[in-house]
């Protein structure tokens, strides 16, 4: 399904992307803080924004650009800085199982299928 980019689509899709770092930069945090728990709330509130992505503009592009923008943020947080030092630590296993999921769950609402493709009807 092709769509043209109209100013509003790209206006929805820049949200899109600033709503992915946001939610990436919320989502470092959370896992640092309470790590079982934490982890499972950064990567629900990643599936919400990616299913929200990919209901608001109806095809995969929007989850695309969401899943940009939350992979912009890893990459900004997790470089060092001039003075050597991270903004923010990725020491433990918890990162790591975010990136994954984070990547997992972009994924998965990316190529879903469901009412908004076609109508779903029952045999």
């Amino acid at each position: 399904m092709t769509t043209a980019l109209t100013p509003g689509r790209i206006a929805v899709l820049l949200g899109l992307l600033v709503l992915g770092v946001l939610a990436g930069g919320a989502g470092w945090l959370v896992v640092d803080l309470w790590l079982p728990a934490g982890l499972l709330l950064a990567l629900l509130a990643l599936f919400g924004l990616f299913l929200g992505a990919r209901l608001l503009t109806g095809g995969g592009l929007g989850v695309g650009v969401a899943a940009a923008g939350w992979f912009l943020s890893y990459v900004l947080l997790g470089v060092p800085r001039p003075e050597g030092d991270f903004l923010l630590g990725s020491s433990g296993i918890g990162m790591y199982a975010y990136l994954l999921g984070g990547s997992i769950v972009a994924v998965i609402c990316a190529t879903m299928r469901g009412p908004v493709d076609r109508p779903v009807s029952a045999p």
